[in-house]
């Protein structure tokens, strides 16, 4: 019975040194200790790691935005010192739009937009505003009173027809003037080109000399004054409006020679916005 009981605490003993062996040579080697950074051991957040020099940058969804698109006014251009906009009443526009182009060579294309203020010294008003006015010719239609009357409609009665060809009306400021501005209108109940327009300023009432050209778009000499630079304009409900600089005078010669709808000239109003010369 000791006998027995020998070898089974024999037996005992060597099968578990034969487990103790084998539990040793399967064990893996410890892991290496993981490493965290300062930041990361007081628990501060941690920012992303910049992309690599060749990976492509995330590209962020669209977002599209809900509310309409917002116009920024025009801011207006604040006048020089001591200048004033000169206030150009306008008449009632006949033809509504902007007017078709005229089959004319050289002519200016119309914009569409209404004439930006025009700037001239505080003081300024219209001298022409009631003043004589002459003419190489008599009206067919009206008086030439109506150049001057203050009455820019284009309706019967309004503006004087004066027969074809080269002719030129005069309007005697009565008094020298520095002249800022002329604005003209021939016809507005459509849309014209009146050719040979020229526009002068002189001191003498016959313009033999010291004659300033404030516009010419004469372009052969047709009216006996020079060859002019200035392109072809149709007329519409705004007039045209020439800067004369300031320039001296006391008498303004406006000249024209029939227009793209007939061979007949036609004046509505002229308007010379000037001062007494000093």
């Amino acid at each position: 019975m000791a006998k027995n009981f020998t070898k089974i605490c024999l037996f005992v003993l060597v099968t578990m040194g034969l487990f103790v062996s084998s539990c040793k040579k399967t064990t893996l080697p410890p892991a290496p200790p993981q490493v965290t950074s300062e930041a990361e051991q007081k628990g501060d957040e941690i920012p992303p790691l910049p992309p690599e020099d060749n990976a492509p940058a995330a590209v962020e969804p669209e977002q599209k935005s809900t509310e309409p698109a917002k116009v920024e006014p025009n801011e207006a251009a604040a006048a020089p010192a001591g200048m004033v906009a000169l206030d150009i009443k306008l008449p009632k526009a006949m033809f509504v739009g902007t007017p078709e182009p005229v089959a004319v060579s050289n002519v200016e294309k119309p914009t569409g937009k209404l004439r930006g203020p025009f700037y001239a010294p505080e003081g300024t008003t219209n001298a022409a505003l009631h003043k004589p006015v002459t003419c190489n010719q008599e009206p067919i239609i009206g008086d030439l009173g109506v150049i001057t009357d203050g009455d820019k409609e284009a309706g019967d009665g309004s503006f004087a027809e004066i027969g074809p060809g080269v002719t030129y009306v005069t309007i005697d400021l009565e008094a020298q003037c520095n002249i800022y501005a002329i604005v003209m209108w021939h016809y507005h109940q459509q849309a014209r080109v009146y050719f040979d327009v020229i526009i002068q300023v002189s001191d003498d009432p016959d313009f033999i000399k010291d004659v300033k050209t404030i516009f010419n778009n004469d372009n052969d000499n047709t009216a006996g004054q020079g060859i002019g630079t200035d392109k072809n304009y149709t007329e519409t409900y705004e007039g045209r409006l020439f800067d004369a600089k300031g320039v001296k005078g006391r008498y303004v010669r406006l000249y024209s020679n029939g227009n793209s709808g007939n061979e007949l000239n036609h004046y509505i109003e002229v308007e010379v916005y000037g001062k007494p010369a000093e």
